[in-house]
This record gives structure tokens, sequence and C-alpha cells, in this order.
């Protein structure tokens, strides 16, 4: 029962130290104390059955105690506090939940209402997208949101933790003096209120976060922290560590880090968004009718057989290939099954994905509409030859999962938004011009 300290830390072992020692000698654990019958239990440490019953039920009032679960028969034991024994509800109630919810704003209405109302405080959420998604622009909005006071924020310091390049305080200082609301607010932010810290590799990123990063929470009671990007320093170091000892080591490493910056945003009431990168996802291909082509020798054939080649064959439902368009934010919506679009994945894989509570994926596509002499057409050169390209990129914010709010639904692309001197908002009409609606306050 060496274990029961561990789950229990003030538990009056000295009512039981006639039962501990047959308990630990006969290897039986608190939960095996829980979970198994108090019968089996005594004839397996041969120690008496009331004792063993009392001990469990002792075990069992206090976690019910601590979680402020209904007890109706709640006896009275040490540890346990009359306004705690028999509680007929859980501590807090919906509407105190309600009450405490903490969230930092994005500024844009559209944005915040498809979050569910902001970033709230108490998890881990993360924003992924490829490079030039709007990642960094998105996070620059929130370091300053978060030190506005309610409803934009909690009037709390930030901090922003890079594993990749510095805090860009020249679009810092843009963001600031183009928004309106940061501009113009009675309590303005200021990027001296931000707290910088620089991890170089994986060393330096467990000492960091494991040590500095609670003493300055604690020191300085920080709203919002942002990793930027997370993924940075293991695909640095474990790029070439495919075997499978490596990614075993590299999986529990993402475990510990999960759970420490999930009691860390819990203890601190505060949010930690963290950035990652996104690798590419190739269909699956068929190795059978791979095989079969391959025998052919480029021969001819109008049949259906040799047609069938071309395709790829719909994958289970059960299969990975399948299952991760649920929570990567690619490949969910019907545009993105087509073979031109670029299908991504989230870095780190399953195992960091059940370590974040929320993921927002910001997708961009380029737009062939109108840019020039005609649809779609620009001029090059004087020769009066035109040709088809893009007029800008188009971007779009998927809530992939989370528990607070709806997730994005498949047949919705998102909320499509834009980057703009002032930070990002939600775009507007599509028939305006990207440099005029620039010009125009959001």
């Amino acid at each position: 029962m060496t274990d029961l300290l561990h789950t229990i830390p003030d538990f009056p072992t000295r009512l039981y130290t006639h039962l501990l020692p047959s308990l630990e000698k006969h290897l039986i654990t608190t939960t095996d104390l829980l979970t198994l019958d108090a019968l089996d239990i005594a004839k397996r440490a041969q120690l008496p059955l009331l004792d063993v019953r009392r001990l469990a039920n002792h075990v069992v009032a206090i976690l019910q105690a601590q979680l402020g679960l209904k007890n109706e028969n709640a006896p009275n034991f040490e540890g346990v506090s009359d306004t705690q024994a028999g509680y007929g509800a859980l501590r807090t109630s919906g509407k105190e939940v309600a009450s405490q919810w903490n969230a930092i704003s994005t500024l844009d209405t559209a944005l915040d209402a498809a979050l569910g109302g902001g970033i709230p405080t108490g998890y881990i959420t993360e924003i992924t997208g490829e490079s030039g998604a709007g990642k960094t622009q998105f996070l620059l909005t929130l370091l300053l949101s978060a030190q506005l006071p309610p409803p934009h924020g909690l009037s709390r310091p930030t901090l922003y933790i890079s594993t990749e390049h510095p805090l860009p305080f020249t679009r810092l200082s843009q963001v600031l003096k183009t928004h309106p609301i940061l501009s113009t607010h009675p309590s303005p932010p200021s990027p001296d209120r931000i707290l910088t810290l620089q991890l170089e590799d994986l060393e330096s990123q467990d000492h960091i976060l494991t040590y500095q990063l609670p003493v300055a929470l604690t020191r300085h009671h920080i709203s919002l922290v942002i990793i930027d990007s997370i993924a940075a320093n293991y695909r640095a170091e474990r790029s070439s560590a495919n075997t499978p000892s490596a990614l075993a080591t590299r999986s529990a490493q993402l475990v510990r880090l999960g759970a420490l910056l999930r009691s860390l945003a819990k203890e601190h009431d505060c949010a930690i968004i963290v950035a990652n990168q996104v690798a590419d996802r190739f269909a699956p291909v068929n190795t059978t009718l791979r095989a079969s082509a391959s025998q052919s020798n480029n021969t001819f054939s109008s049949s259906p057989a040799s047609a069938a080649t071309n395709f790829n064959p719909t994958p289970s439902v059960l299969s990975l290939d399948h299952q991760q368009r649920f929570f990567t934010g690619w490949g969910s919506h019907p545009s993105s099954m087509l073979e031109s679009q670029n299908l991504k994945t989230p870095s780190l894989g399953l195992v960091w994905t059940n370590q974040i509570a929320c993921r927002v994926a910001l997708i961009k596509e380029r737009d062939y509409g109108s840019a020039g002499t005609g649809e779609g057409e620009i001029d090059v050169g004087a020769v009066g030859r035109v040709e088809w390209a893009p007029r800008r990129w188009r971007r779009w914010m998927r809530v992939v999962f989370a528990p607070w709010v709806e997730g994005t639904k498949e047949t919705e692309r998102g909320v499509e938004f834009e980057v703009w001197a002032g930070g990002v908002r939600a775009a507007r009409n599509g028939s305006e011009n990207v440099e005029d609606r620039g010009r125009k306050d959001p």
C-alpha cells in the first residue's frame, strides 16, 4: 500500500498500522482496494474482513469528499469534514462553472463565436497549420488581447515561449497601433507586459517548462502562455530516430509534457496555447492494384479493370486513414477529398493529440478568382499574353474538436479570415478587393 499516500497524501495511516504491512506484503494496491471485493482481499492478505472493509470505506469516503460526490450513508471518518460527508451534489454547479468562465478574445465576433467565446483558461489549445496559414498572426493578437480587462482579456501579463524565431516586436507594434480596439482602449496592452523565453533544444525545453515556467506563472500571474512551436525541437532532434524504442521514449515525453501543461493551466487559471506544425499526408496506395499495374509493363488497355488502377480504394472505417480526418482538421470537407488538395497531418501524432483539449486548424488555399483582365487572368509582359494565376490566399479557421463548443461541421469549411495590419479578422464580402478591405476598419 505504498501508493496510498501518493493517492491521498494526508490519509491517516496510523489507524490501520495493523493492516498495511500485510497488504504491502501481498502486493495489494489502492486500486485493488477500490475495485476488488473485500472478502477476496481479506483472504489474500489473511486479515479480518471487517477491518478491510472499514479501510476500503475510509479511502472511498475521502476520495468522494475531495470530488464532492454524493454519499447517502457516509460514516464519519477522520480526514472527512462534516461539510463534506454526505455531500449531496458536486461542489461546483453548472451555473457556478459558467460564472467562472474566463476566456481570451480574438477581438473578432465571428472568430470568437466559432471558438465558443474565445480561448478559455484551464485548457491546452493547439493552433495548427502550414507555413503562411496565419498561426503567428493569430498568436500575436491573443498576446495583446489577453492584457485587456474583461470581456476581452484577463488584465494580466502574457508569456511567449519560442522554439524557433524570437517574438516579432515590429509586427506586434503594428498590430497594437492599427487595431481599433487595441489602439483606442483606455487600458491598452503593452509589449513590455509580454515575457519571452527561448527553448533552444529538448534539454533546455524540459528544464524551463518543468522548473522555470511554474515560477514565472506564480510570480507574474500570467494569463496566457504561448509555445511557438511545440514540435520544433522534437522534429529537430528526433527526426532520424524511428526505432520502436525511440518512438516509445518520445511518446512518454509527450505524455509527461501534456500532464505538466494541463496541471499548470488548471492550477494558475491560465490559457496555454501551443502552435504546431503539419506534415503532408498522402492517400493510401492499394498494393495489389499497384502490383498488377507494374506487371502490365505499361501496355495500353481500354478495359475497366486497367482504368481502375488509377483510383485509390475507399479505406476501411476502422483504419487510421479514414478516422484521422476527425481529429486532424484536414480531409473532412468534401473539397479536400480532391486529389488536387494537399492533405496535412499535425505533427507529434496521435499521442500528442490525446494531450490537448482543443485543436484549431488554420487552412489556406489559393483563390483562383478574378485577378486581372479576365476571370482569373493577368497580363504577363508587353506582348499581351495572359495566363491563369491565383489572386491571393484564402484562409479558414476550423475548430476540429473542443469540450466547450461544437466543432466545425464536415460540410463546412469553417470561418474564413484574413490577415491585415491589425492582426486577424473574419473576411468581409468576397467581392471587395483585399487591398480595399485593408484600409477599412473592421
